[in-house]
């Protein structure tokens, strides 16, 4: 089985896109052009990060911001999984500080990913959409996820990685979405051992958004050190492929997994 080092390499190279940031109702408030490039070095041992940001005329003027930073290892704060695809984010949830996720899925030449904030009372506050695609490769965004699109049975596999133990947990994995139109919708969601999940947003507890680029994220309104609680992203990369990325933490407000799960639609449902 892979290494988490392993995974992360296949994210590997130059990758050309933009941050969109949007408000807490989906709004885009500002879109900065990027280029990030991870190139490895010393046998693939240590990887080389640098992400320029760029002004209104694009890629093709000087950056108006740069970082440059080295790893030989990572830290628990993230996890990355077989296709590629990561999540990283807080420990640990604590009062008066804010609390951040970033779910990153991969497919072939392109990146779709997206960072969800809270502020530090626990309220959702904004979201960061980053789509990328490789240098030299067609720009190719998905349409802009809609409800009817998911809606129905989605079945695959799952792997799950503890916060005490790093080698993933494969199970078989199931998905029902009823979502259709503005009114009230509802997931249930099964994987691994435990029992499964039923969740919705009929009292309101809970912000669910459809976003560019076949995305969607779910999270709490309100987020807490004294609740259970889990923040999710989906990513549609064609009609028939969803991939979910979650994060749960426990009654303490600690990280205690994440999972990557790989769905196909139910031609039966």
């Amino acid at each position: 089985m892979a290494s988490q080092w392993d995974n992360f390499l296949g994210n590997l190279g130059e990758w050309h896109g933009s941050f969109d940031a949007l408000d807490a109702s989906g709004a885009v408030l500002s879109s900065t052009p990027s280029v990030l490039r991870l190139e490895a070095a010393d046998n693939n041992t240590l990887v080389h990060f640098s992400l320029k940001r760029f002004g209104p005329e694009g890629r093709s003027g000087a950056p108006i911001s740069e970082t440059q930073q080295e790893y030989r290892t990572l830290g628990r704060q993230v996890v990355f999984f077989a296709s590629g695809s990561f999540c990283k984010g807080s420990l640990q949830v604590a009062p008066g500080t804010p609390f951040g996720a970033e779910f990153g899925f991969i497919h072939a030449d392109r990146r779709h990913r997206l960072v969800q904030l809270h502020s530090g009372d626990g309220q959702f506050e904004r979201l960061v959409l980053i789509r990328e695609h490789r240098a030299g490769t067609p720009e190719a965004d998905c349409p802009a996820l809609t409800p009817d699109q998911l809606q129905g049975t989605w079945r695959g596999t799952a792997a799950t990685i503890t916060a005490d133990w790093p080698e993933p947990e494969c199970s078989e994995a199931a998905l029902r979405v009823d979502a259709v139109g503005p009114g009230p919708w509802a997931f249930e969601l099964s994987h691994g051992s435990a029992p499964p999940q039923s969740i919705s947003g009929q009292h309101g507890m809970l912000t669910l958004q459809w976003l560019p680029d076949g995305g969607y994220h779910l999270a709490p309104n309100c987020i807490t050190h004294r609740q259970a609680f889990m923040v999710q992203a989906g990513w549609l990369r064609d009609p028939g492929h969803l991939d979910l990325l979650i994060r749960d933490y426990d009654a303490s407000g600690a990280w205690s997994s994440a999972s990557w799960l790989a769905l196909r639609r139910d031609q039966a449902s």
